[in-house]
């Protein structure tokens, strides 16, 4: 997984705008279920579009390369998820292992791009990237600390006890 630094930048750039857009979806769908969430959400959309700003920022004066869905490096980009989370059913704690779960895919992803590159450049915004991602884990790990599990049918608990 060894980028230069514009091929890095523009795969950086995409992921930012990708998780803007997928945590703007999910405020909206919270705001039916619960407001803070939903208000946790939309700061995490003003951090990621903060974040795409200031990459793009730093990218002023680089030539990056034009990419099309094909040349990206990832099948879905990694704090984009997959649409299963976007069903009728969402609860918040479920919402917020989405998040979640995106956040360590994006944190993964910086994390291996880093250790991969070749490129001092790459691999010192890998790593700044990857703790800003971690940050964002942390955050979402205190949420759901506080935040109830929905309840599972008998049948589907895991703390359900055996029958020996």
């Amino acid at each position: 997984m060894d980028y230069t630094l514009p091929e890095f930048l523009a795969h950086a750039i995409a992921l930012e705008h990708e998780a803007a857009e997928r945590y703007l979806e999910l405020a909206d769908m919270m705001e039916t279920y619960n407001d803070q969430v939903s208000s946790l959400f939309r700061d995490m959309v003003r951090y990621s579009r903060m974040h795409h700003d200031s990459i793009v920022e730093r990218a002023r004066g680089v030539e990056l390369p034009a990419l099309r869905a094909t040349d990206y490096r990832w099948r879905q980009a990694p704090e984009a998820g997959g649409e299963e989370a976007f069903d009728i059913g969402l609860d918040t704690y479920k919402a917020l292992r989405y998040a979640r779960e995106n956040e360590v895919r994006a944190m993964e992803y910086y994390s291996a791009v880093g250790l991969h590159s070749t490129d001092p450049e790459v691999k010192r915004l890998a790593a700044e990237f990857a703790a800003e991602e971690t940050e964002h884990v942390d955050a979402l790990d205190d949420w759901l600390a506080r935040t109830p599990r929905p309840s599972a049918p008998w049948r589907d608990d895991p703390d359900r006890p055996s029958r020996a």
